[in-house]
């Protein structure tokens, strides 16, 4: 039997579950979970005392003690899935300590703790992966699959507008991501997923980034507005419980209960924090113009108070345009439910050509959390394919530093209150390893529509006929 590889796993936190159950059940012929480390003792324990429920030996860590983890479980590869904030200095450790990397998105939170990422990586030489499990959900590859068929030509912009509902999106108001300085906001914790798309979606990166937001939902003057005047910092027994929409009772979910209630004693973390505090400091609607190295531009937005999930990306080509309509499930994260499924009857996909009848296309799907990509990027960590994959989802540390940095570059900007480049942020990021955009193989003859002029009277009776035919008329 081969030598297993062995993996640690510092953040313990509800993504953690993701890679925990990857290592110590569906890749355990070949991977074995050797350390455990998270800055909560309750939640260390508990994840301790599942994997060995599950016939894994992991030893558990105080994140203190990061550093004997590695010298003491002798591990081969990290995953980091802490706070977005201390992603760097987790990373940097695991690859000075001779490991390699796996984060979970976003790769850090700012221009100075990339570059410590990006030449701390160089300098080592280990692999850093990111986990950009979107590139991986069926949908998303069908759109780099006819991008990179010519079918609409050379992408000159992109209409690209993300919703997260009043319930997942409401979620990043109550935990740790409400503040900047854990999270980057929204625009890098979140946004990342988004900027990576469109980045290897086009095979291109960002040059400059012009961007504004602010906080207009989840504020407390929205709060006074339902009439929560007696609300407090922390759903918990909240006297406004039972006529708060988004309240939330930890003690109603057995995961959120043992993970996060039994726990917050040892570090004070409150999982339930008011989604209405005046304590956030991120925003909840925002807007960005940015620029791509390939001359294409894209427009694009983020509201975190929608009544669905989901997005729309529109592609706009030198011979046609492509329309992708997306819906997924509502979840709150680490409840135990599949984060993100595809709403089948909600996913669509259109092409439109230049000069000819447009046409929708059978969308591919897949199973799983992230609209099917969770399965299939675990599949691509654990056990990749020999022969490669054409589409080149595999990201690295400069996949992770371009997104982040478009998230960066749109903070900097509405700080600013003008266009920022990237080249201002960080410098030798390195081109990511994506595959090239053709160009059409055979141009499209340029028919002229046929275009017939019909006197007024004409016009009108067409029109009369139109509408009785509808029942407008």
């Amino acid at each position: 039997m081969p030598e297993r590889t062995r993996y640690a796993i510092v953040g313990l936190g509800g993504r953690s579950r993701m890679y925990v159950k990857a290592v110590t059940e569906t890749y355990a012929d070949q991977a074995e979970l050797v350390g455990l480390c998270d800055v909560n003792e309750g939640r260390l324990n508990l994840c301790v005392e599942e994997a060995r429920a599950k016939g894994a030996e992991p030893r558990g860590y105080l994140a203190a003690d990061f550093d004997p983890m590695l010298a003491e479980t002798r591990p081969d590869c990290v995953i980091v899935t802490t706070k977005d904030c201390h992603h760097d200095e987790y990373l940097c450790r695991a690859m000075e300590a001779g490991c390699d990397a796996i984060t979970e998105k976003p790769m850090t939170t700012d221009e100075h703790k990339c570059q410590r990422i990006l030449d701390t990586q160089r300098r080592t030489g280990r692999k850093l992966t990111v986990t950009f499990n979107y590139r991986y959900s069926p949908p998303r590859t069908q759109i780099k699959d006819l991008l990179m068929s010519g079918v609409i030509g050379d992408v000159l912009s992109v209409d690209f507008h993300w919703m997260l509902d009043v319930h997942h999106g409401a979620d990043y108001f109550r935990r740790w991501h409400r503040n900047k300085a854990n999270s980057g906001g929204l625009m890098v914790h979140k946004a990342t997923h988004h900027f990576d798309l469109v980045n290897w979606w086009m095979s291109s990166v960002p040059e400059s980034v012009f961007a504004s937001g602010r906080r207009v939902f989840y504020t407390p003057e929205q709060a006074d507005r339902y009439g929560l005047a007696a609300r407090a910092e922390r759903c918990l027994d909240c006297p406004e419980a039972g006529r708060c929409a988004f309240h939330i009772d930890l003690r109603a979910n057995e995961r959120l209960k043992r993970v996060y209630l039994d726990t917050e004693r040892h570090d004070g973390y409150f999982r339930d924090r008011c989604v209405f505090s005046g304590q956030i400091d991120i925003e909840d609607s925002m807007q960005l113009v940015v620029r791509y190295a390939n001359g294409a531009a894209m427009s694009y937005s983020l509201n975190a108070f929608m009544p669905r999930e989901g997005h729309t990306a529109v592609f706009n080509g030198s011979r046609g345009r492509i329309e992708h309509k997306c819906e997924e499930t509502v979840y709150i994260n680490g409840d135990g439910s599949v984060p993100g499924e595809l709403v089948a009857e909600g996913t669509t996909i259109k092409v439109f050509p230049h000069w000819q009848p447009a046409y929708s296309v059978d969308v591919w799907t897949a199973e799983g959390g992230h609209g099917g990509g969770d399965g299939l990027l675990l599949e691509d960590i654990f056990r990749p394919d020999p022969a490669g994959d054409r589409y080149k989802r595999a990201a690295d540390q400069r996949a992770g530093a371009w997104s982040i940095l478009t998230g960066i570059a749109a903070n900097r900007s509405m700080a600013a209150g003008r266009p920022i480049r990237i080249d201002e942020l960080c410098h030798d990021v390195g081109l990511p390893d994506t595959p090239p955009m053709p160009s059409p193989a055979e141009p499209i003859p340029m028919a002229r529509p046929t275009v017939r002029a019909v006197s007024p009277e004409k016009a009108m009776k067409l029109r009369d006929e139109a509408q009785a035919e509808d029942g407008t008329g």
